[in-house]
C-alpha cells in the first residue's frame, strides 16, 4: 500500500484513519481558541477512501531541500485536503516553493473557491501559482462544484472534476439514500449552529443571525434538539467547560450588541446553557448524527456527516460556498436572503431528497473516477462501466 503525505492536515490521527483535534483530551490548552471541527472532518473521510500504509505531513511553512528530496524518494502522494483555498485572503506561506522542488503527485481532494458578496473574485499570484503546479502534477484535479470549477477554467486550468468533498462519501456506500420517515416520527433534530459569519461573504447580518435564531426556536418548540457546535469558544465552553468558562462564555456573548438585539433571547440563551453539543473527536459527532432522526443549519460538514449516515438534512445557504454544496449534491436548501420563511413541511418531501440520492451517486462515481485516474489507491466500490465524463 502507498506512503502518502497531506498538505494542511486538521487534527491527529489516530488507529490509522481516525481524526481527533491535536492534544484532544488536554481540552484547557484550546478551550479558548476556535478551530473548525469540521476540517478534521474532511481530513478524516479523506483518509477512510484511502488505501494507505503510512501518512505524514508535508511542511509548506519552509523549505528544506534534503528534506523534499528524501520525500520525493520515499512516498508516492500528498494530498492537499479539501477546504476553502482559493478566496482573496489565502495565505501559502512557502507552498509555492516547496511544490517547485516536489517530484511526486499534489492530489487536490475536494477544493473550493469562495466568491465575496460583491465585486470579481482577486486571487494572490501565490495562489495562481499553486493550482497551477498542481494541475500540473496530476491528470485532474479536484474541486467541489461548478463555481469553482469556473474559477479553474478562468485561470486556464482545464483538468479539473468535480468531486464534491470526502465526507459525503466517508462511509463507503455508493447505494446511500435517503429515506423519510412521516414528519409526525420525527422526534430528535440537531440544528448545526454557525453563529459567526464575516459581512464580506453573507450580504446581511441581521437577517442571518435572526433567520438563525429563529430556526434554532422553532426546532426546539416541535422537537428534541440538540445544537450542534463546530468549534466557537464560547459554544465550546458552554458544552464542555467548567461552571466559571460557561458564565464567562454567556457573558461574553452577552457582551455583544448584535447577539443580544439580533440572536440570543431568553430561549435560545436556555437552549445554548442546556443543548450544546461539541467534541474534537470526529467519531462522537458521527456516533450523534446517527442518533438524530433530523440535522438541518448552516454547518456544511456538520449537515454533511448527517447525509452521510442516512439522516435527512437540509441546507440553510447563505454564500457561495453553501450554494455550491447543495448544488452539487441536490441537497434540499433553504436561502437565507430569500426573504422566505422556513417551513419544514415545505421539504419533507421524498421528491427533493430522490434529487439527492440520484446526485449522491453521480458524484460518487466521479470521486472514484478522479481517485483512479490519478492512480490513487482507494476502497471506493466500482461502478457500472460508462464513460468518463470530466467537468472543465
Amino acid at each position: 500500500m502507498a506512503r502518502i503525505l497531506v498538505i494542511s492536515p486538521s487534527g491527529e490521527v489516530y488507529d490509522h484513519d481516525n481524526v481527533r483535534w491535536y492534544d484532544y483530551a488536554n481540552l484547557a490548552s484550546h478551550i479558548d481558541h476556535y478551530h473548525n471541527i469540521g476540517d478534521a472532518f474532511v481530513f478524516d473521510s479523506s483518509l477512510k477512501l484511502l488505501n494507505f500504509e503510512t501518512l505524514d505531513t508535508l511542511p509548506i511553512d519552509h523549505v528544506d531541500p534534503a528534506m523534499i528530496d528524501r520525500l520525493n524518494a520515499e512516498y508516492d502522494y500528498v494530498f492537499l485536503r479539501g477546504s476553502n483555498y482559493v478566496h482573496a485572503e489565502m495565505d501559502w506561506a512557502q507552498a509555492p516553493a516547496v511544490l517547485r522542488r516536489l517530484k511526486i503527485p499534489v492530489i487536490a481532494f475536494g477544493i473550493g473557491a469562495q466568491a465575496p458578496v460583491s465585486g470579481k473574485l482577486e486571487l494572490s499570484e501565490d495562489t495562481k501559482t499553486v493550482l497551477k503546479l498542481i494541475a500540473d502534477s496530476t491528470a485532474s484535479l479536484g474541486v467541489r462544484g461548478t463555481y469553482s470549477a469556473e474559477v479553474l477554467n478562468d485561470l486556464g486550468i482545464r483538468n479539473v472534476r468535480i468531486i464534491g468533498c470526502p465526507t459525503a462519501f466517508r462511509n463507503n456506500n455508493p447505494g446511500l439514500a435517503i429515506r423519510l420517515p412521516p414528519l409526525d416520527q420525527v422526534k430528535t433534530a440537531g440544528v448545526t449552529l454557525r453563529r459567526e459569519v464575516s459581512k464580506t461573504y453573507a450580504q446581511d447580518i441581521q437577517r442571518y443571525l435572526t433567520f438563525h435564531r429563529d430556526l434554532v426556536k422553532a426546532m426546539a418548540d416541535r422537537f428534541e434538539v440538540t445544537l450542534m457546535s463546530q468549534g466557537e469558544a464560547e459554544e465550546k465552553k458552554l458544552a464542555l467547560g467548567t461552571p466559571e468558562q460557561k458564565a464567562a462564555a454567556m457573558a461574553a456573548l452577552k457582551d455583544n450588541a448584535w447577539a443580544t438585539s439580533w440572536y440570543l433571547d431568553e430561549q435560545v440563551e436556555g437552549l445554548y446553557r442546556n443543548r450544546m453539543f461539541y467534541s474534537d473527536v470526529v467519531a462522537e459527532y458521527e456516533r450523534l448524527v446517527r442518533g438524530l432522526d433530523l440535522v438541518l443549519g448552516y454547518r456544511l460538514h456538520g449537515n454533511l456527516m448527517a447525509l452521510a449516515n442516512g439522516t435527512p438534512s437540509i441546507y440553510f445557504t447563505y454564500d457561495s460556498r453553501t450554494v455550491e454544496f447543495a448544488d452539487t449534491f441536490k441537497i434540499p436548501s433553504v436561502d437565507v436572503f430569500s426573504g422566505r420563511d422556513f417551513r419544514l413541511e415545505e421539504y419533507w418531501d421524498q421528491s427533493r431528497f430522490d434529487r439527492f440520492n440520484a446526485a449522491y451517486a453521480q458524484v460518487y462515481g466521479q470521486m472514484r473516477d478522479f481517485l483512479v485516474e490519478n492512480r490513487v489507491d482507494n476502497k471506493m466500490v466500482p461502478r457500472a462501466a460508462e464513460p468518463q465524463r470530466k467537468v472543465a
